[in-house]
């Protein structure tokens, strides 16, 4: 769906389950990568298009592509000095405490899996603040904001606290419904096949931008579940 579009930007609502990794290997360019995007909703652009940032796969929610090489530049500063302000929404396993306050922990590859990222003193610095909206019983509906922009950085910080993503079966956060009592919950937790963490919200005050992606049917139908 697209959310947003002038001059310089084309703000779009990225599903789940489109990949926006590049690969040299695999003969994946960025111009593939936008091609993809903008067929998943038929959009049909004028001129090329340019990532400003990306989403994991199982992520939903807000990109943005910049018209022009000018407006990609200026984008792309603002996410390196931290005057964008991301929002995430993210249903986890457990409960945070304090309910709110921030992860603030270095991450690195893993070693042992390159698919992953870890926790170490020798990593990038990474801070994740967050709030928890609602407690559910064993689950909360979180809001996150990210202050620096690593690889999965908001997964591995909620997972290193021992609450990993409802759905994120790289970070342990796929099986845990096998606890849940409730039948109707406990199914369709079972079904979740993505992690599920959704980018709700960018804002760059010195842009004049802010754009918000409603929550995805497959993040609602759970909220719904729990709720009753």
């Amino acid at each position: 769906m697209l959310l947003f579009e002038n001059d310089d930007l084309l703000a779009i609502d990225k599903p789940a389950g489109i990949s926006m990794a590049t690969s040299s290997k695999a003969g994946k360019s960025e111009g593939e990568v936008v091609s993809r995007l903008l067929a998943a909703f038929r959009i049909e652009a004028g001129g090329p298009l340019f990532l400003v940032h990306r989403l994991d796969f199982g992520t939903s929610g807000v990109v943005l592509l910049a018209k022009t090489r000018d407006a990609h530049r200026t984008l792309s500063r603002a996410f390196q000095e931290r005057r964008a302000a991301k929002t995430y929404r993210a249903l986890v396993w457990g409960h945070p405490v304090p309910a709110r306050g921030a992860l603030d922990a270095p991450l690195v590859r893993d070693p042992k899996d390159g698919r992953k990222m870890r926790t170490s003193r020798e990593g990038k610095r990474a801070v994740t603040r967050y709030a928890t909206l609602r407690r559910f019983v064993g689950v909360a509906d979180l809001e996150l904001f990210p202050e620096t922009g690593r690889t999965h950085q908001i997964r591995v910080h909620l997972a290193s606290r021992g609450h990993p993503i409802v759905g994120d079966d790289l970070y342990g956060g796929a099986r845990r419904w096998h606890g849940v009592r409730q039948a109707g919950l406990r199914e369709a937790l079972a079904q979740v096949s993505r992690p599920l963490l959704h980018a709700a919200r960018i804002v760059i005050p010195a842009m004049r931008i802010d754009i918000s992606s409603p929550l995805p049917e497959d993040y609602e139908a759970v909220l719904w579940l729990l709720r009753k």
